[in-house]
């Protein structure tokens, strides 16, 4: 009996035919017979006898045909069942050779045949296994020695034992092969093709190791890679481990949304593939938190020109969905063995010393160091006393004054928040806030001094204006517009006497900010670019957004007097802001000779302890009182 696919799946039905053979001769003889009695009746009288003898025939010819018909049903219904049998071992999936107690094939299907490229002219009933593999050596898909193979499983399965061997198919695709021996003798061959299989525990291993979105070695396969370094380090060698964390990240993902978040996360990960040596391994540990293991240095100034390299690289714009985005990083340094050998602690140094370039201020790189520890532990308490500070009320707002430059009249007052510890006494904003940034507290501080600020206003003369900071976090934030809405209404001031103070870093980050920027003009206030000429300047920043105020920052001013260039420089961005009716403010006046000199330079106002530090707000009421319509000289 053949399959579907044109070869035998099982032996043929001798005995079968055999077995009808008898029934027909026989059937024959009885017909014979019973002509030869009739005959021989024709030509003679009949008698009792004859007429039982012909009633025998008679009977005996009946049962013949229904034995004959009974094995021509059971031969179709075979026959039925082997073209069954044939279609389902042939639409199995799996390939499947059932081998006789001598090793001969019994049963090839066609899946087999399709899995390797065989002729169903040679596997077919009664091929020899070593036939078998030697047809499968010779269409490529074997390349072993067929007698050893062979012989090997031969012997395994006749004890009574299983095989499971993998091997590839023609096109690359594995294939799991599985012998197991049968009770009767002889065994059953089950061959699969698992390529998708062992692709998908390939993906699943690969996800269980690797992050999912930069596909850099997740914090898993990162401390995994970081002790074989450990244990793989030589004597004289170090290795570094940095700790790195994006910059203001969390503002980024706020104010343009996840996707953009992670497109810029993935632009980070590309670039520290780039810096780092075929050895070393970079990884992303969560969130923006990424790492980086250096092995095999001579000392720390290998591992200074890698994080200058990886400033340089992450420092660059990215483009993130038509969004150009630009961070920085602040980095945390660990070596080994100096800093420890144990892989918790090497971790720990490292994250100690991120720490410590977060709280210097960020953008920046630290080594860790004896102390960093006590530091951080100082870090976390204050944070947490600035949390109770928002809530208990022991923040408090001072004003700096404004005047201009030619009559000395005051125009506008600076907000600047001051915490006063009941045991530390004034803290400086610049220990608390970069802080708030790192903890998220900065928007719930920015909506406090606004408030404040707005609350306070109301008080002074019409024409007296106050400035408020906006820092680049609390910027971002989508619904600063209406918190600065909401703080005006509250207050009742006019728009028009408030005014926002950005930096440069605001605008740098992402042309979205422009947005923002028109966002707050429509409501009428102001908006001031602050500390120009620091970092990143841009003129381009001057033409896109018609500011109403640039602020030059102190460093200049300090200098204006001296042989540099603070004067020249002064004297440019008097001239830009002028062009383009913009006042302009010079901070951290402090000498009459400085405020002559801007005077001269056609600097507009001056902000500085030449006229008054920050003052609380009680004190700021009683100046603007005293002041009102005086010129500097009298007061």
């Amino acid at each position: 009996m053949s399959n579907e696919g044109g070869h035998q799946i099982s032996g043929g039905s001798v005995g079968s035919a055999h077995g009808g053979g008898t029934v027909k001769l026989f059937a024959a003889c009885c017909v014979l017979l019973a002509a030869a009695v009739v005959g021989d009746i024709a030509t003679s009288g009949w008698s009792l006898r004859e007429r039982l003898l012909l009633a025998l025939v008679a009977v005996l010819a009946v049962a013949a045909g229904l034995l004959l018909r009974r094995h021509q049903l059971t031969d179709q219904r075979l026959a039925a069942e082997r073209r069954q049998l044939s279609i389902a071992v042939n639409n199995i999936p799996q390939g499947l050779v059932l081998y006789d107690g001598s090793a001969r094939i019994i049963i090839c299907n066609q899946p087999y045949l399709d899995m390797f490229g065989l002729s169903p002219d040679v596997a077919k009933p009664g091929c020899t296994m070593q036939r078998l593999i030697a047809h499968r050596k010779e269409t490529g898909s074997f390349d072993g020695d067929v007698d050893a193979f062979c012989n090997a499983i031969i012997q395994t399965v006749s004890l009574g034992k299983a095989t499971r061997q993998l091997t590839e198919a023609p096109g690359g695709r594995a294939i799991e092969i599985i012998n197991r021996p049968l009770k009767g003798g002889g065994w059953v061959a089950t061959i699969e093709d698992i390529t998708e299989r062992t692709r998908a525990d390939e993906k699943i291993a690969h996800l269980a190791h690797f992050d999912g979105l930069t596909d850099l070695p997740n914090r898993i396969l990162f401390r995994a890679r970081l002790e074989q370094a450990l244990e793989a380090l030589r004597p004289g060698e170090q290795l570094a481990v940095l700790y790195i964390d994006i910059d203001e990240f969390k503002s980024i993902n706020d104010a343009l949304g996840h996707p953009i978040g992670d497109e810029l996360l993935k632009g980070v990960a590309d670039r520290l593939r780039g810096c780092i040596g075929d050895a070393d391994v970079a990884a992303r540990l969560g969130g923006d938190e990424f790492a980086v293991i250096q092995t095999a240095i001579k000392d720390r100034s290998e591992t200074t020109r890698l994080v200058d390299e990886i400033h340089s690289a992450i420092r660059q714009p990215f483009e993130c969905m038509g969004h150009l985005i630009t961070t920085d990083a602040s980095i945390g340094i660990a070596l080994a063995p100096g800093d420890g050998v144990d892989l918790d602690q090497l971790l720990r140094n490292a994250d100690l010393a991120l720490y410590g370039a977060k709280g210097d201020g960020r953008r920046t790189y630290r080594f860790f160091e004896a102390g960093m520890d006590q530091r951080a532990k100082a870090r976390r308490s204050l944070e947490l006393e600035l949390r109770q500070a928002i809530s208990d009320g022991s923040l408090e707002t001072y004003y700096q004054p404004v005047v201009n430059i030619e009559d000395g009249k005051i125009s506008s007052c600076e907000a600047l928040l001051r915490w006063r510890h009941s045991e530390r006494g004034m803290i400086s904003p610049v220990e608390f806030i970069p802080i708030a940034e790192d903890s998220g507290l900065i928007n719930e501080l920015g909506q406090w001094v606004l408030n404040a600020a707005c609350a306070e206003a109301v008080n002074w003369p019409d024409h007296v204006r106050v400035a408020v900071n906006v820092s680049p976090v609390q910027f971002r934030s989508q619904s600063l517009a209406l918190n600065v809405a909401a703080a005006l209404a509250a207050s009742g001031l006019s728009a028009c006497r408030l005014e926002l103070e950005i930096t440069e870093a605001v605008l740098i980050r992402d042309d979205a900010a422009l947005d923002a920027l028109h966002q707050l003009r429509k409501l009428g206030v102001r908006i001031a670019l602050d500390d120009f000429g620091t970092g990143y300047s841009s003129l381009s920043y001057l033409q896109r957004f018609p500011f109403d105020k640039i602020k030059i920052d102190r460093s200049f001013i300090r200098d204006i007097a001296g042989p540099g260039a603070s004067s020249s420089i002064v004297q440019a961005v008097v001239n830009i802001a002028a062009a383009s009716d913009m006042t302009t403010t010079a901070e951290g006046v402090e000498t009459e000779q400085q405020r002559n000199l801007l005077y001269i330079l056609g600097c507009t106002e001056m902000q500085g302890y030449l006229f008054s530090p920050a003052i609380p707000a009680a004190d700021v009421r009683r100046l603007l009182l005293t002041h009102s319509g005086r010129a500097m000289s009298a007061a």
